[in-house]
């Protein structure tokens, strides 16, 4: 699949981001998080940069919440809710969109490796714990929970259709998930490809608690790692990010979005994006893993 790369006007300043780097070849989870920890440091000192697509910087994360690895929209116009990924608390942030905790909520289950937030039409939010850097992961899971009640978690344990290593050659591993959303009742995974950061296969799931296997829907040519996604409100706009990119992809629904070839935006300068969320249909805001946040229109 052909990508057209778009760059636009440079605007705000810039707080740099950094996904997990947990979990690489012959580390400890406890090594690697430490890892990603002093490369989101490192991240951090890089204020100097713009990022060159046409972002508006709305905040920075404060009140003590570590980063922001995943998205979703809020109890209220305005809000969001956020985490942290492995090696933190298992607590969803609700921020504002300039980055002020509003409130925190300890979820009853562990954080693995939490790496994306979904969110349906009744406002329950499925934190995806499938973070899996070295492949190898036995124990994917996505919980769903509705906010206002946040004791009450159901677990949707899964497993790929199309996996049988743990893991698998190096050149095959493309079973991280670091993005989702929902749609009508089914929960679509993108991966992350470690591999030849050249594809990010598309999996299903039902939005139910149990134990299911998640089904191959087709594969996107991404020149990258999709880290994270969303839908527009209206189904026609899909919106995956990667490290320093933004893809877009249009279509009449999602299945037609699917089959799209991707609008490249370029985030040069702007670290390693980690969540987005649409907030209308021409409205993105992104966090990154550092605690920026931001807004781009389409």
């Amino acid at each position: 699949m052909r990508l057209t790369v778009l760059t636009s006007a440079l605007a705000g300043l810039l707080l740099t981001s950094s996904c997990s780097e947990a979990q690489s070849s012959g580390e400890t989870e406890k090594n690697q998080a430490d890892k990603g920890k002093k490369e989101g440091k490192k991240g951090k000192k890089n204020k100097s940069a713009a990022p060159t697509a046409d972002l508006q910087r709305l905040g920075e994360l404060s009140g003590g919440v570590p980063e922001s690895s995943g998205l979703a929209r809020g109890p209220r116009p305005g809000t969001f809710y956020t985490h942290a990924d492995a090696g933190n608390a298992p607590v969803l942030f609700e921020v504002d969109a300039q980055g002020k905790l509003l409130n925190s909520l300890k979820l009853p289950v562990e954080n693995t490796d939490w790496e994306s937030l979904a969110q349906d039409n009744s406002g329950n939010i499925f934190v995806t714990d499938a973070g899996n850097n070295n492949n190898s992961r036995r124990d994917l899971v996505i919980y769903r929970l509705n906010p206002s009640q946040p004791q009450q978690v159901g677990r949707i344990n899964f497993a790929y259709a199309d996996q049988s290593e743990f893991p698998p050659t190096k050149s095959d591993r493309n079973f991280d998930c670091e993005a989702s959303l929902w749609h009508n009742g089914q929960l679509y995974l993108f991966t992350k490809d470690r591999a030849q950061h050249s594809t990010s296969k598309v999996y299903t799931l039902p939005d139910q608690p149990g134990k299911h296997t998640a089904k191959l829907l087709t594969q996107l040519s991404i020149a990258g790692e999709v880290t994270g996604a969303d839908l527009s409100p209206d189904g026609r706009h899909l919106a995956l990010l990667g490290r320093e990119q933004l893809f877009l992809l249009e279509g009449n629904s999602l299945d037609e979005a699917l089959k799209a070839t991707p609008k490249v935006i370029s985030l040069s300068g702007a670290g390693q994006t980690e969540g987005v969320v649409f907030t209308d249909n021409g409205t993105l805001v992104i966090s990154t893993e550092q605690g920026a946040i931001y807004q781009y229109k389409l």
